[in-house]
């Protein structure tokens, strides 16, 4: 169900960032988006935007841990699109979301949101929710970029 005629509030890219690194040392837990608990990277992207906004954007279907490799659809890009507003790669930006095609030729399936220019908060399986150096091997793989509604600048 797409969202973007309720009214949502404004957020600076520092709130944004903010809610994410409340997130830091979350456990690593597949289709979960509690914090503290457990999520995985669409779970936290998930839980900034209710701390932001205060509504669950969407409700995504369960999903294995192979599902772009089955599917071969864009489902996260498509599910940001409906949400979030795309932007150009070179315009990243601190609490923007980043899309990652882990491998080259395939669909994008890992999120996370940018702390600085050259840093990210993200979950990834085997560990805590953590801010890590955006290297050169993750630069290479941005897939796409977004803004949370509202932090437009």
């Amino acid at each position: 169900m797409q969202r973007r005629d309720i009214p949502l509030r404004r957020h600076s890219p520092e709130d944004v960032l903010r809610a994410a690194r409340v997130w830091i040392g979350t456990p690593y837990h597949h289709q979960a988006s509690t914090c503290g608990v457990g999520t995985d990277c669409l779970g936290l992207v998930r839980g900034v935007f209710r701390t932001l906004y205060g509504f669950e954007a969407e409700l995504p279907p369960a999903y294995s841990r192979d599902w772009a490799e089955a599917g071969r659809q864009e489902t996260m890009r498509a599910a940001a699109n409906r949400h979030l507003i795309s932007k150009q790669i070179e315009n990243l930006a601190v609490g923007d979301v980043i899309l990652f095609r882990i491998k080259s030729h395939s669909v994008a399936k890992h999120a996370g949101i940018a702390a600085s220019p050259t840093s990210m908060v993200h979950a990834m399986d085997g560990m805590p929710v953590s801010e890590v150096h955006l290297s050169r091997w993750w630069r290479r793989r941005i897939a796409a970029v977004f803004s949370f509604p509202g932090t437009e600048q």
